[in-house]
């Protein structure tokens, strides 16, 4: 008797071991390679990000690369060499739109790099295309545009609202269009591994100031995902203080329209729910003195009690 029971406990026990790892694994690491918007060139907007468990990583934009791997390093949040992290950790790049403080690292490091996909609107792939991988610019190590085409990178177009896999990852990402200046454009991607969710938004103005209805749009398509739990995170800028007058706001938020802005998200929504979700800071411009006002107009304005994440260069973060 006790010979036919065994194997059965046995195989069990195996079953619910793996569904423990699994359970583990749930969620994403987040390494910022750069967190500020501006003039710091060692420290412009990138994020690797990754399921839990796994090196299979992209980079939401692209301001800084080793500069960032190289802090990471020194943090112990990655382990090995900057440029063979890159090579061999990065899958691909989802790149928000076509200022430099979001792409200028994968530029310059593109000598140094292997072959992979850039994911974006076509809009923003055209940019690429034109100004930046051009023989005049630097060098086209792209598959589209001037002649010769080295090809290192591929041009993935994503069409908004569609879901597309991305290549080296067990991740899929649908991109949906921001509106950062009307009418330059800017993206925000929806990252998914199984049911679970991380929402990455470029630079974007408030829908009030934007004369537009980019953000709500957005809103109405994420908030079943927060309502059901499966949203973890949201990257969402706040550029300047509330002092900064709208019309020099150029396509961004201050703590007050960061604020507004995701109230709206949270009547499409439940508080319970809304609660969970993990808000990271990006993009707050120097100098120094102005980047700590905008940090206390936050803490002090977060009258709900939203979890607000201030990243840090190199240093990870776990989200589950």
């Amino acid at each position: 008797m006790f010979r036919r029971i065994l194997p059965a406990i046995i195989l069990f026990s195996i079953y619910a071991s793996n569904l423990s790892a699994q359970e583990t694994n749930k969620g994403f690491t987040i390494i910022p390679l750069g967190v500020k918007g501006g003039d710091d060139e060692s420290n412009l907007s990138s994020y690797m990000i990754a399921p839990k468990g796994t090196e299979n990583y992209v980079c939401f934009d692209a301001g800084t690369i080793n500069a960032g791997l190289q802090k990471a390093i020194d943090l112990k949040s990655l382990k090995g060499i900057s440029e063979e992290i890159q090579r061999k950790q990065i899958k691909g790049y989802l790149i928000s739109h076509g200022h430099l403080d979001h792409l200028a690292g994968l530029i310059i490091n593109s000598p140094a790099d292997t072959a992979k996909n850039i994911y974006g609107l076509p809009s923003v792939l055209n940019i690429l295309r034109d100004k930046y991988f051009t023989w005049d610019a630097w060098a086209n190590f792209a598959n589209e545009g001037e002649k010769p085409q080295l090809k290192k990178y591929t041009y993935f177009p994503l069409l908004e609202g569609n879901t597309y896999p991305l290549e080296g990852t067990e991740m899929k990402v649908k991109a949906f269009e921001l509106s950062h200046g009307n009418p330059y454009k800017s993206t925000t991607f929806l990252i998914s591994d199984n049911d679970s969710y991380v929402l990455y938004l470029g630079d974007t103005g408030a829908d009030e100031i934007e004369k537009s209805d980019k953000l709500a749009k957005l809103w109405q398509n994420i908030a079943p995902l927060i309502t059901a739990g499966q949203l973890k995170a949201i990257f969402l800028e706040v550029s300047f203080p509330n002092e900064q007058p709208d019309k020099q706001l150029f396509g961004h938020l201050t703590p007050k329209l960061f604020f507004s802005e995701l109230s709206k998200l949270e009547a499409l929504t439940n508080e319970k729910a809304f609660k969970k979700v993990s808000f990271i800071v990006t993009h707050t411009k120097p100098p120094q003195q102005t980047a700590e006002k905008v940090k206390q107009q936050l803490i002090s304005g977060n009258i709900n009690g939203l979890k607000l994440i201030f990243p840090e260069q190199g240093r990870r973060l776990t989200i589950n």
